[in-house]
């Protein structure tokens, strides 16, 4: 396998963990070392022989290692690069990471009920366009989603039917009895609004 050396752009943490942990952990699967990350090094505990063999893969789990440490490292700001005071492993960084940012339960389960509201309240305003309001679906559902809110497909789509403007009415009208919505696909329900909008 030939290996890429193009220069792969290191998304940056702006303090939207979500995201920010989801394009990290892509690029790091997509060099091969996300096992690093969920499994540690491999330190052998004191006291411990290695054969050939076991020094040669541990020197290359440590090489690793520091490959994902550099991509963690291109990732942060000198201020929160400070923060992460035990930086000996990838590991360890990520699970920092990952509770100071994360959330616990309690918080997570606060912002969904705020996202819940925010889902319950949406409506299309008079003067917005059919992407702008199935963009402003979409970020609040996909918020929900990410915090573990089971979010069908088909719950959006009536969500966005619902609460369409009256200038949709005869199209809604049209889509329900022509259409499967429960077959029917969200990019699909904004084509078929698009074209009639």
């Amino acid at each position: 396998m030939v290996e890429d050396r193009r220069l792969v752009q290191i998304p940056k943490f702006d303090g939207h963990y979500d995201q920010w942990s989801k394009l990290m952990e892509n690029l790091i699967k997509a060099k091969g070392l996300w096992y690093i990350v969920e499994q540690g090094v491999g330190e052998p505990r004191p006291g411990i022989t290695l054969n050939d063999a076991q020094q040669k893969q541990l020197y290359s789990n440590r090489m690793k290692d520091h490959q994902v440490k550099h991509i963690l490292f291109q990732a942060l700001e000198r201020e929160l690069f400070e923060q992460i005071l035990d930086r000996h492993s990838s590991k360890v960084i990520w699970e920092a990471m990952k509770s100071k940012f994360g959330g616990n339960s309690r918080v997570k389960r606060s912002l969904l009920n705020s996202l819940c509201r925010e889902f319950e309240v949406l409506a299309m305003k008079n003067d917005e366009s059919v992407a702008a309001y199935f963009t402003r679906v979409m970020s609040v559902s996909n918020k929900m989603r990410s915090n573990g809110e089971e979010m069908s497909d088909s719950k959006i789509m009536e969500k966005i039917l619902r609460t369409l403007t009256e200038k949709f009415t005869y199209i809604v009208v049209s889509i329900e009895e022509t259409q499967d919505t429960e077959k029917m696909t969200i990019d699909e329900l904004q084509s078929s609004l698009v074209v009639h909008e």
